[in-house]
Parts: structure tokens; C-alpha cells; sequence
């Protein structure tokens, strides 16, 4: 019988929180059943194994993202909702920079949870973009575009890669202004 309390969501809950301590040794299901105060047996009443474990973090993650875009869009539009949506995405990368690789990942093929999760991301966006009027094709290439930049940046800082004496937050604000430009112009070109 599972332990009291345990859960699938709360199993899948520490290893997220254990994936963005950047102090663990990664995860594991020893370290996650150990943290729980269970055996690595316990853990297979709730979880399908390692690819089980690393599915419902991503389908987690990919879900908590697109909260946070939606939160940021809501009662805005155009550039101001780009920006917000933006500033979201970065603060989302880095306060959980082990669960955000797995939110780059395409929908598993066959995975409805996957596919929803995924599809409530791109939807934010498409509803943001149709302020521009960008639909369809227009639409897919502008959030590749504005996925493109903000991964780029989010990536390269989660890496530790910005060591110039440029504060990284100014940085940001020009990439932001940026896209924001290429955005609004995006239907004339």
C-alpha cells in the first residue's frame, strides 16, 4: 500500500524541486525515494520508472510555463504582452533551471498529456500574435523567432556563459525591445 500522503504529483513535485537544486548530484530515483523517506520500490506505485519520472517533470514543467505566459499576458496585448510574456519566460528559466531543458522538447508522438501541455504554451503565443494580425504559417514563423531569442539568452545565461561587465538585465531589455520592434513590423515584410 503507498505511504500515506505520497502521490504521484507530490513524487513527481520533489523530483522537479531536486532537478532545480543545482547542489544534488542529479537526480536519481535513490536520492528522490531517499529524500521522500521511501524504499526505490515504494516509488514504482506512483512512477513508470526513470522515463516515467523524467515524462511527468517535463509534462509538469511545460504546464507550469505555460501558466506563468498566460499569467503574463492576461489584459495585454501586442508589444506590452510580448514584453511581459517575456520577462515571465526568462524569471520561469531561472527559477527552475533543471525542469527548463525539458520544456524544449517537441510532444512525444501518442502523448495527449504531452500534447496538451506543449499545445497550451504555443497557444498563449498564437493568441498574443494574432494582436499583430500574424495567423498561420506568419504566426509559426514569429514563434519560432521569438522561442529562438529567448532561448538563446535564457540558455547562454543558465550556462553562465555572460561574463562580460555588461549588466545582463539592461541585455535583456535590448533583446526585449528587439524582438518587439521585428514584431510589430513582422506583417509589412
Amino acid at each position: 500500500m503507498p505511504r500515506a500522503g505520497l502521490s504521484t504529483a507530490a513524487v513527481v513535485e520533489r523530483a522537479a524541486q531536486m532537478l532545480d537544486d543545482r547542489t544534488s548530484d542529479g537526480l536519481n530515483l535513490a536520492a528522490l525515494a531517499e529524500s521522500l523517506g521511501v524504499r526505490i520500490p515504494s516509488l514504482y506505485k506512483h512512477i513508470d520508472g526513470m522515463p516515467g519520472l523524467q515524462r511527468g517533470i517535463m509534462i509538469r514543467a511545460k504546464s507550469s510555463l505555460a501558466h506563468s505566459l498566460g499569467q503574463a499576458a492576461i489584459g495585454r496585448s501586442r508589444d506590452d504582452a510580448i514584453t511581459s510574456m517575456s520577462f515571465a519566460y526568462r524569471r520561469w528559466a531561472l527559477e527552475h533551471p533543471g525542469q527548463y531543458p525539458m520544456t524544449m522538447h517537441a510532444p512525444i508522438p501518442g502523448d495527449d498529456d504531452d500534447l496538451k501541455a506543449s499545445s497550451s504554451i504555443v497557444d498563449v503565443v498564437f493568441n498574443v500574435l494574432a494582436g499583430y494580425d500574424l495567423r498561420d504559417d506568419d504566426a509559426v514563423d514569429a514563434t519560432r523567432f521569438l522561442r529562438a531569442a529567448l532561448h538563446g539568452f535564457v540558455a547562454l545565461e543558465t550556462g553562465g556563459s555572460f561574463k562580460l561587465p555588461v549588466d545582463v538585465e539592461r541585455s535583456f531589455v535590448r533583446l526585449v525591445e528587439s524582438v518587439v520592434t521585428a514584431l510589430a513590423s513582422w506583417s509589412r515584410s
